[in-house]
This record gives C-alpha cells, sequence and structure tokens, in this order.
C-alpha cells in the first residue's frame, strides 16, 4: 500500500512539473536579495522558537500571532484582544536566542468573534490565498494571511515593493474583503 502512495505522489509531481512546460516563461520575478540555506534554517529555527516562547507564556494566546523572520528580524501579525498581549509578546520574541531586532505588526480585534463570524474570516482567508497562489507574479508563499471581521492583514518577507503593491490589490478584489491591511515588508 505504501508503494501506491509513493508512486501516485511521485506520478503527481511529475504531472505538474511536464504540465508547467507547456506555460509560456512567467516574466521574471523581482530578486530577492541573496540568503544562504543556513540562513534560511536559521530563520526557521528562529520563528519556531518564537512561537514556542509565545506558546509556553500563559498570559499569551499564542496562536493569535503570526510568526515570520529573516535574518534575525523577527515579525509578529496577526490580531490579539489587549494591548498589553502585544507589548507582552514583543517582549518575549525580543529575549529570543537570535533575535535581532522585532517588528511589531499586530493588532487589535475591535469585538470578539463570533462562530458564524470566524467561519466567514476562514472563507475569506481561503478565498484571499487561493487568489495570490494563482497570481504568478505574487511569490505568494512569502505571504501570511490572517482575517478578522472580514479584515484581511497581509504580512511576512517579500521580493519587491510591486509584489506588495499587487498582493494589496489581488485580496482588496475578494467577496467578503472589508478592508486589507498591509504587514509585509520587503527583503533586505
Amino acid at each position: 500500500m505504501r508503494t501506491r502512495i509513493e508512486l501516485l505522489a511521485l506520478s503527481t509531481a511529475l504531472m505538474a512539473a511536464l504540465m508547467g512546460c507547456d506555460q509560456p516563461p512567467a516574466e521574471p520575478a523581482a530578486a530577492a536579495p541573496s540568503t544562504t540555506v543556513g540562513t534560511v534554517i536559521d530563520d526557521s529555527i528562529v520563528s519556531a522558537s518564537v512561537r514556542a516562547a509565545l506558546l509556553a507564556d500563559p498570559d499569551i494566546k499564542g496562536f493569535d500571532f503570526k510568526v515570520d523572520s529573516r535574518k534575525g528580524v523577527v515579525q509578529l501579525s496577526g490580531f490579539v484582544d489587549k494591548q498589553t498581549q502585544i507589548d507582552l509578546a514583543v517582549t518575549v520574541a525580543g529575549t529570543v536566542t537570535g533575535v535581532q531586532s522585532v517588528q511589531n505588526n499586530v493588532s487589535l480585534q475591535s469585538a470578539a468573534p463570533t462562530i458564524g463570524g470566524k467561519v466567514d474570516d476562514t472563507l475569506v482567508t481561503a478565498k484571499v490565498k487561493a487568489a495570490l497562489l494563482a497570481d504568478e507574479s505574487i511569490k505568494s508563499l512569502d505571504i501570511g494571511v490572517i482575517t478578522r471581521q472580514g479584515e484581511v492583514q497581509l504580512s511576512g518577507f517579500v521580493n519587491s515593493q510591486g509584489q506588495i503593491d499587487r498582493a494589496l490589490a489581488v485580496a482588496d478584489s475578494i467577496e467578503g474583503v472589508c478592508d486589507v491591511s498591509n504587514e509585509m515588508s520587503i527583503k533586505k
């Protein structure tokens, strides 16, 4: 059984690669400043360590934060209930080994979400992510999407201002999006 699954996965990947050959060449995206494999691994470790520190703190709702890092710069984004949670999260993130600085892109929620509101927000998030993935001019895997009460927050590190502008336009065009906030940064 396992061999069948492995063969299916391999054939799916091969088909996807071959199907891409029929596509006209995409316009080259703006090149990101170069990073080494070691830097990428270090960034992943820093992000995981910050997430773990936030989850370990009983006064912070760690699941409300999205954590990205690039070359020691940690970006916190998301929605929380109280300013004290933001302040504490920034402090906790700043104490993690490997963190050089913390960008606070966290927003306060205007009201407690309802069950129906959470479902609607989940659908809007899925639509925005799908639209970003479908747009070849955006390196969408670098962009985090969080939605609260129809407000979409885009965060992460991207290659250029052009990608930021395009991502904002794509998100704003999605049905159910009331507002889009930009918490993205250009890679350095």
